[in-house]
């Protein structure tokens, strides 16, 4: 698909129908949107689909930027998506267990320290790219796995999601539904009854780019040591407990992902309004700290390194300052608070 030559043609009636420059200017910046982020235009309907989606979304990072907020907006790779196609990237199911009859952390430390970033310490992975699959869930579930593991053996390994995505899966006798869902606590009942996970370079990704689950492979080898004995829930909607959580470990959490706000999030901490508390995403909360005086979560996400902040997303913490309450109610921004979780060895 030719789409410089549709862009081209674009511009040409921009300019007979208007003097507007800014206009000619979103032409050229859609130019060197596709071009940056390598989309694929299909033909000229889809071309005027994806056009219509990045100038919406465009309107709506103007607007959100000129608020100076403690955020910032920009374009990324999902730019040109509406919020229906933008969902293929979720895929965290409800919990299945009842969350208040799980064996609960809220244990309480003499002293909280101010800062904690797991990242500084091996214990954090770097961020990966669960593609056109609605498998965060696997994702989030190695990245605990990842972190408790390095604490404990002191070696950081990457685990894999695709076994995951393949073996914990309903065809093959597992709870998920593969890319279309499933929920961080199963997966780390599945990892102890299977006494294991093996490698990420043992048990490739694909699923991103098939879009499917694959079929069970039993050909790697388990990482020793990587058995995961039960999993904690952290007492729901504490910024206190989940603190104290992650003072000794990454925690899997579910959050509300399909806002624009957090669809199109560039930098700063993302306070305010714009993510809610209805539970769609599985990521990972690798620590905790404060930037110009906001209090935030530093969020590790499964969307590649050119989203967000290198791959990560920092949530507000305690109370959101545009109104000095508490997030959604004492859930959390995003509802990061609603369901926190992490696995035991």
């Amino acid at each position: 698909m030719n789409y410089i030559k549709i862009l081209v043609f674009l511009g040409m009636m921009i300019v007979t129908s208007s003097t507007n420059l800014r206009e000619i200017n979103l032409v050229d910046k859609f130019k060197n949107w596709i071009t940056q982020f390598e989309i694929e235009i299909k033909d000229h309907d889809h071309f005027g689909h994806v056009f219509t989606n990045w100038l919406d979304n465009n309107k709506y990072i103007d607007e959100s930027n000129s608020q100076n907020n403690s955020f910032v907006l920009g374009h990324n790779k999902f730019s040109g998506l509406d919020e229906k196609e933008f969902s293929n990237y979720l895929g965290f199911t409800k919990n299945s267990i009842q969350y208040s009859s799980l064996n609960v952390f809220s244990g309480e430390l003499s002293t909280i320290p101010t800062s904690v970033d797991w990242r500084n310490k091996n214990a954090v992975t770097p961020v990966k790219d669960q593609g056109q699959c609605g498998s965060c869930w696997s994702f989030s579930s190695t990245g605990a796995l990842e972190g408790i593991y390095s604490i404990k053996h002191g070696s950081l390994t990457s685990f894999s999601e695709q076994q995951l995505v393949d073996c914990d899966n309903v065809k093959a006798g597992g709870t998920s539904m593969g890319c279309n869902g499933g929920e961080m606590s199963t997966a780390f009942t599945w990892i102890g009854k299977n006494n294991g996970l093996c490698t990420e370079q043992s048990y490739p990704y694909v699923s991103g780019t098939t879009q499917t689950a694959g079929t069970c492979k039993k050909t790697c080898s388990l990482v020793s040591g990587s058995d995961v004995s039960s999993f904690t829930a952290v007492t729901a909607n504490s910024d206190s407990a989940i603190m104290t959580a992650l003072a000794q470990q990454p925690v899997s959490i579910a959050i509300q992902a399909d806002q624009k706000a957090f669809q199109l999030y560039s930098s700063g901490v993302l306070t305010g309004s714009g993510c809610s508390d209805s539970l769609d995403h599985g990521v990972l909360v690798v620590g905790y700290g404060t930037e110009n005086g906001v209090d935030y979560y530093i969020v590790k996400n499964s969307w590649g390194t050119g989203w967000g902040r290198g791959g990560y997303i920092y949530l507000g913490r305690g109370n959101d300052p545009t109104t000095s309450k508490p997030y959604n109610k004492g859930h959390g921004q995003c509802g990061m608070l609603m369901e926190p979780v992490f696995p035991n060895m």
